[in-house]
């Protein structure tokens, strides 16, 4: 009987294949996985670092040729608008406006006195503004009030009639932070 039992066996073997199977094919499903996922990380991460786009190109009233204004109730969300003015001499000098959490419209240039070759600027998060290269964070209350180093470096405004004013001049003098072949 042993011999039909192992025919039996032999049989069910045979159907059910239960032979071991390879790992191979598994592994390398598990490594595309994860070449996927990673990939996807990366690219996500990499996002973060690089120049905000301006969604919304704000155009400014001219108040007069060397000022530009801007209504205040822009500002009234606290979200960050940035803006991009062209010298005489091509340059795009990058600033942004933003009312703060303490009520005060405040203004900078999208470049700080540390990290500006880098050319990657600002973005907000909450009622604070990141530094896209070394991810420094200041609060929005700090913007023109704190200058030098990793800080937004002030850029003047006033507030008149209802209109945020900023003078030209003031503007073109942050052109050194985004002047072309300035890496660092």
């Amino acid at each position: 009987m042993s011999n039909k039992s192992d025919k039996i066996a032999a049989k069910k073997a045979a159907v059910l294949g239960s032979k071991k199977k390879s790992p191979v094919p598994f592994l390398l499903m598990a490594a595309c996985a994860v070449l996927v996922i990673g990939g996807g990380v990366l690219f996500m991460g990499q996002s973060k670092d690089q120049a905000p786009p301006i969604a919304r190109v704000f155009q400014p009233e001219v108040a007069q040729a060397s000022e530009l204004t801007y209504p205040v109730e822009e500002f009234a969300d606290s979200t960050c608008r940035f803006f991009e003015h062209s010298t005489a001499d091509g340059v795009a000098v990058r600033f942004f406006v933003l009312k703060s959490s303490d009520g005060v419209i405040r203004s900078a240039f999208d470049a700080c006195d540390s990290c500006w070759r880098a050319h990657k600027g600002y973005r907000q998060e909450g009622d604070e503004m990141v530094c896209q290269n070394c991810r420094m964070r200041f609060a929005s209350v700090k913007v023109m009030e704190v200058k030098g180093g990793c800080n937004p470096s002030p850029l003047p405004n006033r507030v008149e009639n209802g209109r945020v004013v900023i003078r030209v001049e003031d503007i073109e003098a942050g052109a050194m932070y985004f002047q072309p072949g300035q890496e660092g």
